[in-house]
C-alpha cells in the first residue's frame, strides 16, 4: 500500500513541477505589467492577456522535451509497478481460483432453474431454453412503461404543421 502512496505522491510533485513555471511567469508578467500600468495610470484589461499568453506559450515550448520527459518517466515507473511488483506482492492480488469458490449473484439467481432437476440436462440441450413453468412461455405481459405523455404546446405545433 505504500508504494501505491508513494506513486501517488510522485504524481502530484510531477503535475506541480510541470505546472509551477507557467504558473510563475504568469505571475511575474502580470505584476509587470501591473506596475507600469499603474505608473502610466492606462487601466486597461487586456493589456495584461497578450503578454501573459505568449510568456506561458514560450515557456511550454522551451520546457516541452522536458515536461514530456518527465511524464514519460513517471508513466514508465508507474507501468512497471503495476505488471512487476503489485502482481508479485500478495496483499494487492486476490487468489488465481478466487472466483471458482464463489457465486456473486446467487441470491438474485435462486429459482432460475427451479423446474429443472439436473443442471447436466440442461448442458446436453443447450437449445432448449428453461423456463419455470410452461405458461409462462406462452403468456403475454404488458409493458410496465406508462403511457405515452401528451405532446407539449411546441410539439403540437409541429406534428400540426403550424
Amino acid at each position: 500500500m505504500e508504494v501505491l502512496i508513494e506513486y501517488l505522491a510522485r504524481g502530484f510533485l510531477v503535475m506541480l513541477s510541470i505546472s509551477m513555471p507557467c504558473v510563475l511567469v504568469a505571475a511575474a508578467i502580470g505584476l509587470v505589467v501591473g506596475i507600469l500600468q499603474a505608473v502610466t495610470q492606462v487601466q486597461e484589461q487586456t493589456i495584461a492577456a497578450a503578454p501573459k499568453i505568449l510568456a506561458v506559450f514560450l515557456v511550454i515550448i522551451i520546457g516541452g522535451v522536458g515536461f514530456i520527459r518527465i511524464l514519460s518517466n513517471l508513466f514508465t515507473d508507474g507501468m512497471s509497478l503495476a505488471f512487476n511488483i503489485v502482481p508479485k506482492n500478495d496483499t494487492y492480488v486476490l487468489a488465481s481460483d478466487y472466483y471458482k469458490y464463489t457465486s456473486p449473484f446467487a441470491n438474485e439467481m435462486k429459482d432460475r432453474f427451479q423446474n429443472q432437476d439436473d443442471i447436466n440436462q440442461l448442458m446436453k440441450n443447450p437449445g432448449k431454453i428453461p423456463y419455470i413453468d410452461n405458461q409462462q412461455k406462452m403468456k403475454y405481459l404488458r409493458s410496465p412503461r406508462t403511457p405515452m405523455p401528451r405532446p407539449n404546446f411546441v410539439e403540437t405545433n409541429q406534428i400540426l404543421g403550424r
